[in-house]
């Protein structure tokens, strides 16, 4: 990985992130279309970019992060089924982020569930509909945030859909879903990190890429968070629905005629 592969992938993650559409998945097909080799640093750089965007959330939102304990309490109960499979199936993980064929065939089902969303939902948009998150549906969002391990799903689309089920609107349930990030995220760049340094140390250059993607993705994401709110209460799922099916189409296609990509 250079300079420039790591600026591509920091700008995806902060585009991607808290969208509907995988950032992982994104970073997966980057990485095949510019033949970075799958080694043990890209995979760790992929997660741990991702505080970066955390970051943008804290900014954001940094009043919400002032509230009661409760706020927090709730946070943790929702983080803690991630917390639990995420150390169980890492190398699962692990292995899953060298296959394309999976981002592929995740974002187009992904797309079409989300083609149906507003509409199974449509009622959570009511204003009369209770708002409040307690901690049964905080767990019940941590359970779907769980399925966003397999690339291609979307931790964003995951979270969000989780609590749509729970009877929060769309605002409401996509703010709660870059909430949960924080905890989620944090905890995955710290363990990615801490793993990577005992195995393998950090060189200059190593932190030098490391420091360039956090940077970037926090700018980008800081962008992407607030055209994402304005642009999911007004519109709903669709176009990024469509766009999911699209993107994984052409993905399939390509892997199938073995053009553009690097072998996994």
């Amino acid at each position: 990985m250079n300079t420039v592969h790591a600026i591509i992938l920091a700008i995806i993650e902060g585009l991607t992130e808290f969208l509907p559409i995988s950032s992982t998945g994104h970073m997966v097909i980057a990485s095949a279309f510019m033949g970075i080799a799958s080694n043990d640093f890209v995979k760790m750089f992929t997660v741990a970019i991702q505080f970066g965007a955390i970051l943008s959330v804290l900014v954001l939102y940094w009043k919400k992060f002032l509230q009661s304990l409760s706020f927090y309490y709730k946070l943790f109960v929702a983080f803690i089924p991630a917390a639990v499979f995420g150390f169980l199936l890492n190398d699962y993980i692990d292995a899953l982020l060298d296959n394309a064929w999976v981002v592929g065939v995740n974002l187009i089902l992904g797309g079409i569930f989300l083609l149906f969303v507003d509409r199974l939902f449509a009622k959570n948009e009511d204003p009369n509909v209770n708002q409040e998150i307690n901690f049964k549906k905080a767990f019940i969002i941590g359970c779907y945030q769980v399925i966003a391990m397999i690339p291609g799903v979307s931790r964003s689309a995951a979270s969000i859909v989780g609590g749509l089920t729970q009877q929060l609107n769309r605002k409401n349930a996509a703010e709660f879903s870059f909430f949960l990030a924080v905890p989620t995220m944090l905890a995955a760049t710290a363990y990615k990190m801490l793993k990577y340094y005992l195995d393998f140390g950090f060189e200059k250059a190593d932190l030098g890429l490391l420091a360039l993607g956090n940077v970037l993705a926090f700018v980008v994401a800081l962008i992407a968070i607030k055209g994402f709110i304005g642009f999911l209460t007004k519109y709903g799922f669709k176009f990024f629905a469509y766009y999911r099916i699209l993107a994984g189409a052409i993905l399939l296609a390509l892997l199938a005629m073995g053009f553009g990509v690097s072998e996994f």
